[in-house]
């Protein structure tokens, strides 16, 4: 099985998991360097359901974030990455998304029972309206671990 997915492939999973009354968990970011604090963040989502689908956002999408001079790692190896921790199910690779709309139109179709998030997570609300348009839930799964980041990694360098 291969974990990593398109948006196509994995709205196809998600299609044969909710037949088999399995319940998803869908989080989502940049994981650009693998730290403690995605560690215990994917470990804290995957117990609050079946299946953890991971998104991880595109190299764009971190440049226009975070600087010129992130990500560190490619899409393709942040996502390879992930495929070795035991609690990630699948990660689903998007392309560049500009808008809270395409964000939404992702969230439908995969249609996820929860969404995952940090405690105090500046995007909650938009989290909560996307949940809301498919019956799923937002859940604070830890609380935000100040001291890991990888923005934190980079000036240690």
């Amino acid at each position: 099985m291969n974990k990593i997915v398109n948006i196509d492939q994995a709205v196809e999973i998600s299609k044969k998991l909710n037949e088999q009354n399995k319940s998803i968990v869908l989080v989502g970011g940049c994981f650009d360097i693998l730290h403690l604090g995605h560690v215990k963040f994917l470990n804290a989502a995957k117990k609050q359901g079946d299946v953890l689908f991971v998104i991880v956002e595109s190299d764009e999408k971190i440049r226009n974030m975070k600087g010129n001079s992130r990500p560190i790692n490619t899409q393709a190896d942040r996502a390879e990455m992930l495929t070795y921790l035991i609690m990630v199910d699948y990660i689903v690779t998007i392309p560049f998304l500009k808008t809270d709309s395409d964000y939404r139109d992702l969230i439908i179709r995969l249609k996820p029972d929860i969404i995952a998030t940090t405690k105090g997570d500046p995007k909650r609300n938009l989290k909560e309206g996307h949940a809301r348009a498919i019956g799923a839930k937002v859940v604070d799964v830890i609380e935000e671990i100040k001291d890991y980041s990888t923005t934190k990694v980079t000036k240690l360098i």
